[in-house]
């Protein structure tokens, strides 16, 4: 929902340090796998309790997922890109909340299966919707640089990060996030279910 409005405030923000990247030969998708990397070193940290340094690589990965983007348009953007992109990033996402359930099992691990169960259900129809559509031709306006089609919803990653910023500020409200989160989610997901069967309704005639 706030990804698009934010975008080009990220893309100016983010150009600088991507044109020194690219004047170190640094590419596009090793910026995407140290961010990737970064992202998993929040486990042990959340898992240890250590919610700030969690915090503080969860972010350095969201960095990372920009820049990679910005360092694909200055140089040679891929198809090889685009996918490690997604793919990582869904898998980064899920496991945040894996991470709550270690650090407090019996509090937690209800509440972080629920939201990684949501979670799949935002990321399948999301790729399963940008599948179709690569198929049909379609593209999208908002979403111009992005490497697949990209369809919007309700919770997208801004709001993805900020709740994951919430919850490691407030680490003892984790079941109760989660819970409302994954709720958000579960609409998004019914959307894009719904946007996918009225898309995709017209069928071509086979001979």
């Amino acid at each position: 929902m706030l990804d698009r409005h934010l975008l080009p405030l990220q893309r100016r923000l983010l150009q600088p340090p991507a044109q020194a990247l690219v004047s170190a030969g640094i590419s596009a998708d090793i910026v995407t796998l140290v961010g990737f990397i970064l992202g998993l070193l929040a486990i042990p940290c959340l898992a240890a309790g250590a919610y700030l340094p969690a915090l503080a690589l969860i972010v350095l990965n969201r960095i990372a997922d920009g820049l990679d983007g910005a360092v694909a348009r200055l140089s040679s953007p891929s198809d090889r890109g685009a996918f490690l992109d997604i793919a990582l990033d869904f898998f980064f996402y899920a496991t945040i909340p894996l991470g709550f359930a270690f650090a407090d099992p019996e509090n937690n691990a209800l509440a972080a299966a629920i939201l990684i169960t949501t979670f799949v259900g935002t990321g399948s129809s999301f790729l399963a919707f940008a599948t179709v559509a690569a198929k049909r031709g379609k593209t999208t306006e908002s979403y111009t640089a992005k490497g697949i089609y990209y369809l919007g919803g309700l919770t997208e990653g801004a709001e993805t990060i900020i709740v994951f910023t919430l919850m490691c500020l407030f680490p003892a409200a984790f079941p109760v996030l989660a819970t409302v989160f994954a709720v958000a989610c579960m609409l998004t997901t019914l959307t894009r279910w719904y946007q996918g069967w009225i898309s995709f309704g017209e069928t071509k005639e086979r001979k």
